[in-house]
């Protein structure tokens, strides 16, 4: 894993954490182009896999995974993700699947990832 990498990974890791009270176990990221893609394991909380036990309660813990990060990308990109990428950061599309305590997102940037 490169430092860029292993940078970006943390800065992802330590923001789901404080938002959440958990931050992935594992990340997997690759940049391509002016794209960075993560896949995220074990991001679930003790309380969300109980909650996720039933069919409503999956609905709920996706929804709120996937728009409480959406909605933080729109006010304001984290602290020192700019830097590490060195390009602006534009949008982010993410999913969850719950089930398998796996997220997926893809943060586009104005340029290709230096």
């Amino acid at each position: 894993m490169t430092k860029k990498v292993h940078d970006f990974n943390d800065i992802i890791r330590k923001l789901r954490k404080n938002l959440l009270g958990k931050g992935p176990e594992k990340i997997h990221t690759v940049f391509v182009e002016n794209m960075a893609i993560s896949t995220m394991y074990g991001n679930l909380t003790p309380t969300e896999k109980f909650i996720a036990r039933t069919a409503e309660g999956k609905e709920m813990v996706h929804a709120a995974r996937t728009r409480l990060i959406q909605d933080v990308y729109v006010t304001a990109p984290p602290d020192g993700l700019e830097d590490v990428t060195g390009a602006k950061f534009v949008h982010l599309f993410s999913d969850f699947k719950v089930d398998e305590d796996m997220a997926v997102s893809v943060f586009v940037f104005d340029k290709p990832i230096a």
